[in-house]
């Protein structure tokens, strides 16, 4: 049963000023230089092409490696898995998070087994697992939560190599090591006197010579003459120098025996069990498996041509090894690097889950041949030998508890989308914190395109998780590829692509007659002659192009071996590069070459940073460590009550929003036949109906409010992939995590001192920063050893108004406001009972079960929240819902509330620059611009300098101009607005707002301008074309000297700079262009002293609310053994006034302060109980006792075996009260629970206060929560 309140949940707005926008929608605006620029890829198919592969041939793989299994004996049954079905899950992705289910498919595999003895082939078709499935954005719900597997960065399987300094001689001397998928390790090592060991599975070592002979070699001789082109050294013999050193270099068997010697220490060798071992560890696919991955590693390192599917090692494997040591050791051969993304892979969610069912499946192998040694072969079907727990058990194990399982960071569509683009270095099979060095951590050249250099966690993860890159994506292997253009050298004569290049060669017929001379431009008319001729490759000068068959994708391996150009090198319009030397890089060298010499040409400039990165504004100007707190803060954003997209954006925005898949997006062209405010409904061309509903007001796992609304009207006309309804923080289709607000960079009045920031009551009264937060609360009424809870209205000692907001079944209405200590369920727990008195068995015999004594154990509302009640669902056993064990009914009590914008909420911008509101100011009060627009917010200009992170000042600069202008400016990362084109934007914007052109509803009166303009002798087209750099800038500052009666013509450019320095030096005037205006105090109307930097800025308020976080005490619980108030606001805890707090009251000499301190206000059990019957009798305070952490010392000195009593100082004992005298005391029972009740009176606890000196103290309040450590 559920009650949607939906009118609730808008009623929660009744304070918010929604008004219509004036504004007319903003067009875009790009500043990007770079012609060529490739749309990014579906942002999170890493996942899903991960899981789909994982549901066919991972599948597969695994049934294949599994089957057969026979018995013990193999001689009477083989079990074969033979086909594998996946159904369609039981519930719907919205019914599993509304009845907090696992969205799963069932997953059926097709067995058969044959009876050995008969021939005789039973069939049957078994459910194996429940198998989560992935949802359409990438996610699984586990229980009603969306939970999102990480993909995890591993060291590949393979073969490596790596060097050890010699301490003594300098030498350099080689390591091999073989790193299977699955199995034991084998590792090669040279020692400082010559000698090649070998260590099997991290044992003792044994020279390689025995391990050879073990292999397969004849004699010394042979292995000799194997390896005698490659130990070449004649001062360091190393294959002689083993054999002389190694005993068991004479028969193979020898060499078997010894090999088992050193593996299995203790056991008797044989021949027999020497060989089985040896097969076992290296050549059997069941016991060692180098992967596919691996097999493609080792081939690639070695040289060697083995199929891919043969996975187990082979002899020419580990001689290739050998060989490979001994040119290390020579010089000819260099080491792996290991931090190479070459040599680590991603293991997305499809190999994990595929890794977990493979123990599962293993687990029950075991079972299956235990009971196929003792079932009857006439009786014995498929389905009673195979037990399925293990396998279920193993898939749940993994969704709920592995470290690679998490859950969803959902606070915003950024943080949802960063989540499952996030790679973890950690986690099983990974490293550890404690093991990483530096070396693991730091970004390394091979990361270029595939891992972001900028976001990764702040702390003890800093580089252990990282982010896959933009364009990034991973190949069959797991290696991450980035995609390049091809760069172009030559082309067919008869290809049409050839007109309109120039040629870089001369071009002879057959007779040797040039037909088109080198440096020439290929006409229609040179092309036709060309094309007469037989065809030949023809030379032109290097060109990309956008054709799909020129983008290639390259692992860091292959990418080594090429020369690569930078994307925003120059190209003229048909793609040719024109300059006649670029830089480019190779691996890691960079270098100048000429365009002949490139191979590749990067496919964006943003394709080396993660889309949270790329969202940020000229990156290109922010100190690193900045921006990594801007990637990670925009994460941290809470979704607003009306998005605003950002006036100044990167052009990923709209990328995001799609990608994160809180927008919706119209499968098919159309158009909206019905449009309501959680449903549209579309018609495609052929007439077919396709129907969307919308998410309204759901509770995202971080508390925040999701909120989808349409964005189209019925009637529009929309194409497939067309966003038709906004999220959250999504504004027209595009990531909105903030708002576009007026910012002055100022001092004032202190009150911005340390990044503090001081905001307008412009902000709070427009709702500009409110947000919505829900909360649920769950409330079950369970079977007890005494009786069952009931959830009712009948609840022992409350009053009528705490109940006056709960129905008939004691459960809150929807659309009720609550408040701390409110009752959302009322629910009664029986009590134990002791033996009954005569009265009281008289009103059992009356009144029956009715005078049972029962508990309170109502669902109250947590101290610090309120809101309104929106939703209530009621799930009863009775009614046939699926209850956990021991459960009657269950109540869901949803409660949202919206939160204004306060002082002590954490507000940040996109470059890093973080602070914490410290004043609301009202708008009368802020200052004002000339035009008499307050501020909306105020910044210290002490937070740029020194963090770097001057993105902020251009972005306030391009702001301002984009405003006035009314446009969206688009800057993408390292190919955004120049500082010229951020001048000309600063000034077209105050030519707009000089010219008085701008209309009522936000639009600009072109020919309003236009004539402004040509009265002052300026043309407007040329004025406003793009393409003409600095010819606004130098229109603005002549007609701006002009109107301060400055003469300008025959000015140059750089004269008319000088004259606005000095006028700027000498009287603090500034022009438009430099972004500064001149701005006036609220409170006196006069101008401050110094232009002002002030301009449109985008900030964020981050899910760091100080809502959250306030919390005060009076009384509350004690910890039981040392007495003194908890530590939390969880657990309802008292300020801890630590060693460094006594030490400034002893450093005062506060003596009485410090006692109280030390005693009543912390775990002096009788005096605080003295003390509060003191100040409720209004008489003076008792002389404080001993603090129960003394108690606790002598206890555990008396524990060691010392005698130790206080004395009195007449040298008598001092008597300590032990538990039982201090439960009389406080007149409680003593039970053996964690906590010791408090004291829970309402009227006194409202009555007390947080105040003072408890020694002078009559009729003052009290504090009992202050948490202190005691001076020993």
């Amino acid at each position: 049963m559920e009650w949607y309140f939906l009118h609730s949940i808008r009623s929660v707005f009744h304070m918010v000023a929604i008004e219509p926008s004036a504004n007319i929608k903003r067009i875009e605006n790009s500043f990007a230089s770079s012609t060529l620029e490739a749309s990014v890829p579906n942002l999170i198919q890493v996942l899903s092409q991960s899981f789909e592969s994982f549901k066919t041939e991972g599948m597969t793989e695994l049934l294949n490696e599994i089957s057969p299994i026979e018995d013990f004996n193999n001689t009477r049954y083989e079990l074969n898995f033979v086909g594998h079905e996946f159904r369609e899950p039981k519930y719907s992705e919205s019914e599993c998070r509304e009845l907090e289910k696992t969205y799963a498919s069932a997953l059926y595999v097709t067995a058969q087994l044959k009876i050995k003895q008969t021939g005789e082939i039973k069939e049957n078709q078994i459910f194996l697992a429940d198998i989560p499935f992935m949802t359409t954005n990438g996610t699984f719900i586990i229980n009603g939560a969306e939970r999102v597997v990480v993909s995890q960065l591993v060291r590949s399987p393979g073969v490596y190599f790596t060097v050890e300094e010699d301490p003594v001689t300098g030498r350099k001397m080689g390591n091999a090591k073989f790193v299977p998928y699955r199995g034991a390790w084998l590792e090669f090592e040279t020692s400082s006197r010559d000698i090649i060991s070998v260590k099997v599975d991290r044992k003792r070592r044994i020279p390689v010579t025995t391990f050879l002979r073990a292999i397969g070699f004849d004699s010394p001789q042979a292995i000799l003459d194997e390896f005698k082109s490659f130990d070449t050294d004649t001062d360091h013999t190393y294959i002689k120098t083993t054999l002389d050193r190694d005993p068991n270099a004479i028969e193979r068997k020898d060499a078997l025996i010894e090999l088992y010697r050193h593996i299995r220490p203790g056991e008797p060798p044989t021949l027999e069990n020497s060989e089985a071992m040896l097969h076992n560890l290296f050549f059997n696919p069941r016991r060692y498996d180098l992967g596919r991955v691996g097999r493609y590693k080792v081939n690639k390192r070695l040289g060697g041509d083995y199929n891919i599917e043969d996975k187990t090692l082979t002899k020419s494997d580990i001689i290739a090894v050998v060989k490979k040591i001994l040119d290390i050791n020579n010089g000819r051969e260099t080491p792996d690097d290991i931090d190479h993304l070459g040599n680590r892979r991603v293991r997305a969610v499809g190999e994990l889950i595929q890794n977990q069912l493979r123990v599962g499946l293993v687990r029950m192998e075991r079972v299956v041949k235990e009971r196929m040694t003792i079932n009857d072969p006439e009786t014995t079907t498929p389905s009673s030998l195979i037990n399925q727990r293990p396998v279920g058990a193993a898939v749940r194990e993994f969704f709920g508890g592995s470290q690679l399982s998490q859950f969803m960071d959902q606070t915003n569509p950024l943080a949802e989308l960063t989540h499952k683009r996030r790679l973890s270095a950690l986690g099983p099979g990974g490293l550890s914190r404690e093991r990483a060095g530096f070396d693991v951590r730091d970004v390394h050249h091979s990361h270029y395109g595939r891992i972001c250099p900028i976001e990764t966690p702040e702390g003890p993860n800093i580089g252990l998780l990282g982010s896959l890159a933009t364009y990034a994506r991973t190949n069959e292997f797991g290696f991450i590829e980035t995609p390049y253009r091809t760069v172009v050298h030559e082309l067919q004569s008869h290809d049409g692509e050839l007109i309109g290049r120039t040629i870089n060669e001369p071009v002879r017929d057959d007779q040797g007659k040039t037909i088109i001379r080198k440096g020439s431009v290929v006409t229609n008319r040179t092309f036709a002659k060309l094309s007469s001729l037989p065809e030949m490759n023809i030379k032109v000068q290097a060109y990309v192009t956008d054709k799909p068959e020129h983008i290639h994708y390259l692992s860091a391996d292959d990418e080594e071996k090429f020369v690569i150009a930078q994307a925003n090198a120059v190209l003229d319009e048909k793609g040719q590069i024109s300059s006649e030397k670029i830089e480019v890089r190779r691996g890691e060298d960079f270098a100048i070459e000429s365009p002949d010499q490139i191979d590749y040409m990067d496919i964006s400039p943003k394709q080396i940073v993660s889309v949270s990165t790329a969202l940020i504004p000229f990156l290109e100007h922010d100190d690193a460590n900045r921006a990594l707190m801007g990637s990670n803060m925009q994460r941290q954003a809470v979704p607003l009550l009306r998005p605003d997209a950002p006036i100044v954006s990167t052009g990923m925005e709209r990328r995001v929003a799609i990608d994160s898949g809180q927008v919706v997006i119209s499968d098919v062209d159309g158009e909206v036949t019905v449009c309501g405010s959680d449903y549209i409904a579309i018609r495609d061309n052929q007439g077919k109906d396709y129907e969307y509903q919308l998410r309204k007001f759901f509770r995202t796992n971080q508390g925040t409010c999701m909120n989808q609304r349409p964005i189209v009207f019925k009637g529009d006309k929309v194409y497939a992939g067309q966003p038709i309804a906004d999220s959250s923080s999504t504004d027209g289709g595009r990531l909105a995590l903030g708002q576009n607000v007026l910012v002055a960079f100022m001092s004032w009045e202190g009150y911005n001192f340390e990044d503090a920031i001081i905001v307008s009551e412009r902000l709070l009264q427009e709702d500009k920063f409110t947000s919505i937060h829900i909360e649920k609360h769950e409330c079950e009424a369970r079977d007890t050893k005494i009786g069952p809870e009931e959830i009712t209205r009948d609840i022992p000692n409350v009053g009528e108004e705490s109940l006056r907001n709960l129905d008939e079944d004691g459960i809150i209405m929807p659309g009720a406001e609550v408040g701390p200590g409110d009752i959302l369920v009322g629910k009664i727990t029986p009590k134990g009972e002791t033996d009954l008195s005569a009265e009281e068995k008289l009103l059992r015999a009356i009144f029956g079960e009715k005078a049972r004594d029962v508990k309170d154990s109502s669902l109250r509302v947590p101290h610090g929240e309120r809101g309104k009640v929106t939703k209530v669902s009621i799930f009863s056993r009775d009614n046939g819902d699926d209850l956990p064990a021991g459960a009657n009914k269950l109540v869901r009590v949803w409660i949202a509330q919206t939160r204004k914008i306060s002082v002590g909420d954490k507000m940040a911008g996109r470059h890093g620059n973080k602070g914490v509101i410290s004043r609301i100011m009202p708008v009368e009060d802020m200052p004002y611009t000339a035009d008499g627009t307050p501020v909306d917010i105020i910044l210290n200009p002490l937070g740029v300098p020194s963090r770097m992170n001057l993105g902020q000042v251009l972005e306030t600069h391009l702001g301002m101009g984009a405003k006035g202008m009314n446009f969206d400016a688009v800057t993408p990362v390292f190919d955004g607005a120049s500082d010229v084109g951020i001048q000309d934007t600063l000034a077209k914007s105050w030519f707009v707002t000089e010219s008085g052109c701008i209309q009522k509803h936000g639009s600009i009166n072109l020919d309003l301008l236009r004539d402004w303009l040509s009265e002052r002798g300026y043309n407007y087209e040329d004025i406003y074309r793009e393409d003409i750099v600095g010819l606004a800038t130098e229109a603005c500052h002549r007609i701006w000297l002009n109107s301060r009666n400055i003469p300008t013509e025959g000015l140059s450019r750089e004269d008319l700079n000088d004259i606005i320095r000095d006028l700027n030096a000498k009287h603090d005037d500034v022009p438009p262009t430099f972004g500064k205006t001149k701005l006036y105090d609220g409170r006196t109307g006069e101008a401050f002293d110094m232009p002002v930097t002030v301009g449109c800025v985008y900030m964020l308020k981050l899910i760091h609310l100080v809502e959250d976080k306030i919390h005060a005490r009076s009384t509350g619980p004690y910890s039981l053994i040392t007495q003194q108030p908890l530590g939390g606001k969880a657990q309802f805890g008292g300020q801890r006034f630590g060693e460094m707090e006594v030490w400034a009251l002893e450093a005062y000499s506060s003596a009485h302060n410090l006692q109280e301190m030390l005693t009543v206000k912390s775990d002096d059990v009788l005096g605080r109980v003295k003390t509060y019957e003191s100040i409720i009798k209004g008489e003076d305070i008792v002389q404080p006792g001993i603090p129960e952490s003394f108690n606790v010392l002598l206890k555990e000195l008396q524990s060691l075996g010392l005698s130790v009593e206080l004395l009195r100082e007449a040298d008598q004992p001092f008597g300590l009260l032990n538990e039982y005298d201090e439960a009389a005391l406080l007149d409680m029972d003593i039970e053996t629970d964690q906590i010791i009740p408090s004291f829970e009176d309402d009227d006194i606890a409202s009555n007390l206060d947080t105040a003072g000196n408890l020694a002078n103290l009559k009729d003052r309040d009290f504090i009992d929560s202050v948490d202190v450590e005691e001076e020993l």
